[in-house]
């Protein structure tokens, strides 16, 4: 079956997308970045939010561990489903439902485990989406490039996540720092978010029609059981062990109120400056991505291995410059890694591709805010030399597998 909307019609499907590709890639980009506006906007305080009410760095690691973990493991399950439903733009709407409810809810929160809770909640509404939003966003790329097409998007998406941040610490700084109007404010882009998704469904009801290629002849009701590339594993191994050394902006966060390196407004500021490091290198990397190939991929476990070399020092200068690190390696995952994935998986598994490499990189980012926490409160020079060995053993796997790409 071909299409990838809900219940397409054959008339829709034989009339085509309803927008060019990188219109429609622009229009998810806008999507996305009014999303970005709300969950980024509270993310950059989820650190200094949880810690006002109570919690320790351990407690900060594990909530924001657990949290980037759910949206990342739960595509398990939401990926498989999707693929099996094809009702692609169904799930995407309800998960982005559940994040813009989320967060201004989190704002009035007066209790560390109903604060956890929203915190955990947020990103499971990000695991119920991606998988399909991915897969709609996939299509398109198909046309446009997939490194230049996904790095659009992605940078697109860094707009919201550098304008949100940037709105909260003025409503902190303004409300002396009351997250309830800071949060509270977000309403306002979610609905926004809604009423975009709804018209994009309207206009590309089948984003398929953008990929030529034809999908395998697998039934529908049976998508989920053909066997996934090699080469799909390979790299989501190289992905794992990458990822299972690199800090949660949580920890990041915590290290830059507890030493009064930055006032708690100011955290916002740093975040939103990281997101725009974040968009730069989307950029640069799905360049080179669609350049030289999987090649490019060399820079994430060297740039993830700088960070805790400098953004746990007392030293602002340092610890900005580590932040801003971070978020360039957030720039990669966010963009180059799922654009990689794409090229290895064809169309009719690929929802499922994009949930089992989730799962990877869920698991590898719990462990990585788990390790990043207890390290921190033990030893930071221990969390730098793990970190150090850890990235020096994605570098190898990197180098020993050398994932393909489909020509």
């Amino acid at each position: 079956m071909r299409g990838t909307g809900d219940r397409t019609t054959p008339q829709a499907a034989e009339a085509g997308p309803g927008m060019r590709p990188w219109r429609f890639v622009v229009a998810f980009g806008t999507v996305s970045l009014l999303a970005d506006f709300v969950y980024e906007g509270a993310r950059s305080v989820t650190g200094p939010l949880l810690a006002s009410l109570g919690a320790s760095a351990l407690v900060v690691g594990v909530v924001t561990g657990v949290g980037e973990a759910a949206a990342l493991v739960l595509r398990l399950a939401s990926g498989p489903l999707t693929d099996r439903t094809r009702r692609f733009w169904a799930w995407t709407i309800a998960g982005y439902t559940l994040t813009v409810v989320s967060v201004p809810v989190l704002g009035l929160a007066g209790v560390l485990w109903v604060a956890s809770a929203l915190v955990i909640a947020e990103r499971v509404g990000k695991a119920v989406r991606s998988p399909a939003k991915d897969t709609l966003l996939s299509h398109a790329t198909a046309a446009t490039g997939r490194g230049r097409g996904f790095a659009v998007h992605e940078a697109m998406d860094q707009v919201g996540a550098l304008i949100g941040p940037l709105v909260v610490a003025g409503m902190l700084a303004a409300t002396g720092d009351d997250y309830g109007p800071a949060l509270g404010v977000l309403a306002a882009p979610g609905v926004a978010v809604l009423a975009l998704l709804v018209w994009l469904r309207h206009r590309v009801p089948d984003p398929a029609a953008y990929e030529p290629e034809p999908e395998p002849t697998v039934a529908v009701g049976h998508v989920g059981r053909a066997r996934l590339p090699r080469a799909f594993w390979v790299y989501a191994a190289f992905t794992g062990a990458t990822l299972a050394g690199f800090a949660t902006f949580g920890v990041l966060s915590y290290h830059l109120v507890e030493r009064h390196l930055l006032p708690t407004a100011a955290v916002p500021v740093l975040y939103a400056a990281a997101m725009g490091v974040d968009a730069l290198a989307a950029l640069a990397t799905g360049w080179a991505y669609d350049r030289f190939g999987t090649r490019t991929l060399a820079v994430l476990p060297v740039l993830a291995a700088g960070v805790p070399l400098l953004a746990f020092t007392d030293t602002v200068a340092l610890v900005v410059a580590g932040a801003l690190l971070w978020g360039a390696v957030m720039g990669v995952q966010e963009s180059t890694l799922r654009a990689t994935v794409a090229d290895l998986v064809p169309p009719g598994r690929r929802a499922t591709a994009y949930g089992l490499f989730a799962a990877v990189v869920g698991a590898a980012t719990l462990v990585g805010g788990i390790l990043a926490g207890a390290l921190y409160a033990r030893s930071i020079p221990a969390l730098i030399v793990v970190t150090l060995a850890v990235q020096a053993l994605a570098l190898v796997l990197l180098a020993v597998t050398r994932p393909g790409r489909p020509s």
